[in-house]
């Protein structure tokens, strides 16, 4: 809000159970489709139907697709994310937990900007995939980016890869954010490796298809229900 309208804007920080602490140039979120990376490009022209922009932040993603045609619903648990994303133009966007929405028929789910972050952990990955099931129309897809982590790890003479013993699954990661000196709480993320997800997506009759690679271990991954005959 303070860099939208205009305010005195503060460096904003990330700090996470890895130990790193990053700055993140608050402008990232509100850049146009020019200036995103090309795995969010890839998915906003691979949306279809009505979408449901999930963790839509400041609505940048949503701006592209109206403007491409497309009805588009916005949605984020921030009150201030959806107020200012009104004010730039998103036309329809809520404010509500993605658990407590169910208005479902949706052609296309979208998660980027490491859109399975928000499962928090491995073993909340399937009821976030169980819930936004129930969300889609039939035909319907889901659009979700991720990245494996596994290259953050020591790797041994044998191959092999060192990882923390006191999480479940080794990108399963904790993170706070900070702003102008003010620290939030601390909340789980997920980044979950291409292997993984469609072992879990494949368990709860989703199939997942790899759209494409970035260039530092992230991908984008479509999942779809299969169409049986009767």
């Amino acid at each position: 809000m303070d860099y939208y309208g205009g305010g005195p804007v503060g460096e904003l920080w990330s700090h996470s159970s890895l130990g790193t602490s990053e700055p993140v140039p608050i402008a990232h979120f509100f850049r146009d489709f020019n200036l995103m990376p090309v795995l969010e490009q890839t998915a906003l022209k691979q949306c279809r139907g009505r979408v449901l922009d999930i963790g839509c932040g400041a609505g940048s993603h949503c701006l592209y697709l109206q403007e491409a045609g497309l009805e588009c619903t916005g949605l984020d648990q921030s009150r201030e994310a959806v107020e200012v994303a009104s004010r730039r133009g998103v036309g329809n966007v809520r404010c509500e937990n993605i658990y407590e929405f169910e208005v479902g028929n949706f052609d296309t789910l979208l998660l980027l900007m490491n859109g399975a972050g928000i499962a928090g952990t491995l073993a909340g990955l399937r009821k976030l995939l169980l819930h936004l099931g129930g969300l889609l129309a039939p035909g319907g897809q889901i659009l979700m980016d991720s990245s494996d982590l596994i290259y953050m790890f020591e790797e041994d003479a044998d191959g092999g890869v060192w990882v923390p013993g006191n999480v479940a699954y080794y990108g399963e990661v904790s993170y706070r954010w900070e702003y102008k000196g003010h620290k939030g709480a601390e909340f789980p993320w997920l980044f979950v490796d291409l292997r993984t997800l469609k072992q879990e997506a494949g368990m709860l009759g989703f199939e997942a298809t790899l759209v494409q690679e970035g260039p530092h271990y992230d991908y984008l991954v479509r999942l779809s229900r299969p169409a049986y005959e009767n």
